[in-house]
């Protein structure tokens, strides 16, 4: 919630106050100290960085540098960039009408400064929110002097100024952020003469617009993002503009599967509809979490792209969208995604992912392996290794030469799994005391398919896969 702003509305009254204009970076150091003291975390919303990336951010803006994020996509580098207007004062007062957000005791505008001389005390302020102090642009090869600076407006000129009159300027986003922050995401792609330009007037507090030259000593942080590759390859930073950063933070992935999970229940958009309960596994978010863990390893995916972690949100969302799906087309009160539903995540995966692969269609078989690694790490965390004997004798021939079978599948309603589980009492067992004593049926289910699944990808069942739907069932003498 916001809240109202502070009451003196002219230069006298703001004057009278007692309020003091502060620098930028200035205000930005007072507020993180107060964080650090209060031991607030200085960015919100940001998990695995508390020991690598926080310390250094922390360091930079206490000594009030100007930064760069160097990182793969998918590394919270703009989320982080955006998190740092909370770093700024909720209001300050500026010259009411400027663009630039003029402070009223130093103004640098014409219109300011005109105003402030032709009117003194009486000159009108207003107070801008730190939601509006802040700009960012995406760097574009196509990206103009114009907009990042500004640019002669034409009907400022059809009304009777001069070309080189300041007046005639319709300012870009920099000078717009004066006082605040901005930010350039991608700036390897910013054209180098369109980077000496930000230079110029972030550095020598001056530019150039059509011949003339315009003094605007900003007040403004500077924060980037680049990719690694990028940065050093297919695009670079002018050397004079690097060297204004007075520091370059390495961002990384989640570093274990747990924080990873963590952040996917920050991210993920819940998945509801009245009438029925649509809930995760805690071993299912653990496959989806660790699938993009392996990605991030495997010789198979493209390391240079990056495996985002987009991709664990967007698994997370698909898996708990094909349970609904399930529940809705069965007639159930209870979405709990399977181990049978995880082939739904082929194409929120392939979209996401850069799989290297020879033949068409191979990228699919890529995925599939990484998923059944995941499953297979997840069923020997979860699934205590003293119990299953049971499970596999089972499914054994029994006196009379008839061998247990399992059937199961995404669309195979609960009901069916609350009869297998009943004629496998060992299954049964060992599936709640994965789901949790008193769980419900669908997450019985769920647990007894991911018991299923990790026997037979270790090898003591056998599974026969035809329609969507698994059979798994004992393995043959000579297989064992």
């Amino acid at each position: 919630m916001v809240a109202s702003p502070p009451q003196p509305t002219t230069l006298g009254a703001l004057r009278a106050s007692g309020w003091q204009p502060v620098p930028v970076r200035e205000e930005i150091r007072r507020n993180v100290l107060t964080r650090i003291i209060e031991r607030r975390p200085v960015v919100e919303g940001v998990l695995g960085f508390e020991d690598t990336v926080v310390p250094q951010l922390e360091h930079a803006l206490l000594a009030g540098h100007d930064l760069i994020l160097l990182g793969e996509r998918g590394q919270a580098k703009s989320r982080i960039i955006r998190s740092l207007v909370e770093l700024l004062d909720e209001w300050v007062p500026k010259i009411a009408g400027s663009e630039i957000n003029d402070d009223p005791f130093h103004p640098v505008s014409r219109y300011a400064r005109d105003l402030v001389s032709d009117v003194g005390d009486e000159t009108p302020v207003s107070w801008v929110h730190r939601s509006d102090r802040y700009g960012e642009k995406l760097a574009t090869p196509d990206t103009s002097i114009a907009d990042l600076i500004g640019e002669v407006d034409p009907i400022k000129v059809a009304e009777g100024r001069y070309l080189s009159d300041e007046l005639t300027t319709h300012y870009g986003l920099v000078p717009r952020c004066n006082r605040g922050i901005f930010a350039v995401n991608e700036l390897p792609d910013l054209a180098e003469r369109i980077q000496v330009g930000l230079l110029n007037v972030l550095e020598e507090r001056d530019v150039q617009i059509r011949g003339y030259r315009v003094r605007l000593p900003l007040d403004v942080l500077l924060v980037a993002s680049a990719n690694p590759d990028d940065y050093t390859s297919r695009g670079r930073i002018i050397t004079p503009l690097k060297d204004r950063f007075g520091a370059q933070i390495r961002t990384h992935y989640p570093p274990d599967v747990e924080t990873e999970m963590a952040i996917v229940a920050q991210e993920a958009r819940p998945v509801r509809l009245e009438g029925v309960d649509v809930e995760m596994p805690p071993f299912m978010a653990e496959i989806v979490a660790r699938l993009s863990q392996l990605a991030r390893e495997s010789p198979r995916v493209n390391q240079r792209s990056g495996v985002s972690v987009r991709l664990s949100v967007a698994n997370h969302e698909t898996l708990l969208a094909a349970a609904l799906r399930r529940a809705l087309r069965c007639h159930e009160r209870d979405a709990v995604p399977r181990v049978s539903d995880l082939e739904s995540l082929l194409s929120s995966t392939l979209g996401k992912v850069e799989v290297e692969s020879l033949e068409e269609g191979e990228d699919a078989d890529i995925v599939r392996q990484l998923l059944h690694t995941a499953v297979l790490h997840t069923f020997r965390e979860h699934v205590p290794p003293t119990r299953l004997p049971e499970v596999v004798a089972a499914f054994s021939p029994g006196s009379e030469g008839v061998e247990q079978t399992a059937e199961v599948g995404a669309d195979v309603p609960a009901a069916d799994y609350e009869r297998l589980l009943g004629e496998i009492a060992p299954l049964g067992a060992i599936a709640e005391s994965v789901a949790g004593a008193g769980s419900s049926l669908g997450m019985r289910s769920s647990a007894a398919e991911l018991v299923l699944e990790g026997l037979h990808l270790s090898r003591r069942l056998n599974k026969d896969q035809s329609g969507g739907r698994s059979v798994f069932k004992a393995r043959n003498r000579a297989e064992r």
